[in-house]
């Protein structure tokens, strides 16, 4: 090749170089890139047609990740900057993301929106997503535990209603355990911190002091809510069993081996396909019972946020308003089975027609969330593990409620020190 050849040839490399580069640009630029978790990426891939036939200018990419790996994930991307538009994030995790700055704030969204409405959704839903005042996400689904229950064993105990306080409660447990025949009142898995939780969130003392920067299981309230439950394997009236060791839980409740199974909705459909036709009439679900009346239960779902590097966050917001529509809800439950997080979502036959479905409506009324702050997922394990300690008889009340508060002022420690500056600065 001579040396004007050559010029050609590197003159035309770079034109389809520069082209290459264009493309692979617009392709980005043009395209909202939303993250998905688990099984819901492939219910939003079904919703998606309406959406962009409505908004012919917006090119949306689900890109469904595995929820083990989840976590690492977004703390990569945020490292890296290469963050997605948008996100489900369970929010459970939205303090530690807000805390890293990785999120759009979108109440002046909210406030512009004729599509979302504040007032539709279960409050203490809505209240997890705001963080130090300001709004971080849109509730898209929600979760909460309750009672599952064998009716007819009530029936035959002399019950003819679910518990509606903790004495009552206690006497069902006590009549339904029989452990000289492996028969018991509950299933308490110990490796699950969510049951302990639940009971805790119904006390009026917060699950932290100290603006959340120390623990307060030492609280009257935790205290009596770790005895109620220390109580129930003491008695017998749960095996101390870990969620692995139990093996087929909806079989083993089918024969009666418990009573009552603490879970969430997930577990409607389950037992509607582990269970024979017919059992199917044995057993239904129940809110929570509180200590005095009936009681409060774990705000849990997942929630859609912007991540604040996005140069998609109008489209972004379209595609929120489009997913937070009462009718596109009420698809999502029917593709997917994760409860609405607006009342005017619950109000179509799918829901109302369902009774299984009932409880979890009148628990939703009743949910608390937890501490805001990006350390409260270790803080939940921890205070499992220590309660499990309690369990097999190595801690009393006493002990465990000082080691959960030792464990979590040690956790703690950071936020107390950035607290500690920032008051100086003042």
């Amino acid at each position: 090749m001579g040396q004007g050849g050559f010029r050609r040839w590197v003159r035309m490399a770079t034109v389809l170089a520069v082209l290459c580069l264009a493309a692979c640009t617009g392709k980005r630029d043009d395209t909202l890139v939303f993250w998905t978790f688990g099984p819901e990426g492939e219910a939003v891939a079904k919703l998606l047609p309406d959406f962009e036939r409505a908004h012919p200018d917006i090119r949306v990419e689900v890109q469904q990740l595995p929820l083990s790996a989840a976590h690492q994930k977004l703390l990569t991307a945020i490292a890296g900057g290469t963050t997605p538009d948008m996100a489900q994030l369970g929010n459970s995790w939205l303090p530690e993301m807000v805390a890293l700055r990785a999120l759009a704030p979108l109440q002046e969204r909210v406030a512009a929106s004729a599509a979302v409405a504040p007032s539709d959704y279960f409050a203490s839903i809505w209240a997890t997503n705001v963080s130090d005042g300001a709004l971080y996400g849109i509730p898209w689904y929600v979760d909460t535990r309750l009672l599952f229950y064998r009716r007819d064993l009530l029936k035959q105990a002399g019950f003819d209603a679910p518990p509606r306080d903790w004495a009552e409660w206690r006497r069902m447990l006590a009549a339904l355990s029989d452990p000289a025949r492996k028969v018991y009142g509950i299933l308490l898995p110990t490796n699950e911190y969510e049951q302990l939780l639940s009971l805790a969130l119904q006390q009026p003392d917060p699950l932290l002091r100290d603006h959340d920067s120390r623990g307060n299981f030492a609280s009257p309230g935790f205290r009596r809510a770790l005895q109620f439950y220390l109580d129930t394997f003491r008695l017998r009236q749960a095996p101390a069993v870990t969620n692995v060791e139990v093996g087929n839980p909806w079989a083993e409740f089918g024969k009666g081996v418990y009573a009552f199974y603490l879970s969430g909705p997930w577990n409607i459909g389950e037992f509607r396909k582990r269970l024979p036709a017919a059992e199917q009439g044995n057993w239904s679900t129940a809110p929570l019972p509180g200590p005095d009346g009936p009681g409060a239960g774990l705000a849990g779902g997942a929630s859609l946020v912007v991540f604040r590097a996005s140069r998609h966050q109008r489209a972004a917001w379209a595609l929120i308003e489009y997913l937070s529509q009462p009718e596109v809800q009420q698809r999502f439950y029917r593709l997917t089975g994760n409860m609405p997080p607006r009342r005017s979502s619950w109000d179509g036959p799918l829901l109302q027609n369902d009774a299984a479905m009932h409880a979890f409506r009148d628990q939703l009324e009743r949910v608390k969330p937890t501490p805001a702050i990006p350390e409260w997922e270790r803080i939940a394990v921890m205070m499992q593990q220590v309660a499990a300690r309690a369990v097999a008889g190595g801690l009393t009340v006493d002990q465990a409620t000082a080691e959960m508060d030792r464990q979590a002022d040690a956790i703690l420690a950071k936020r107390r020190w950035m607290l500690d500056r920032a008051e100086a600065r003042r």
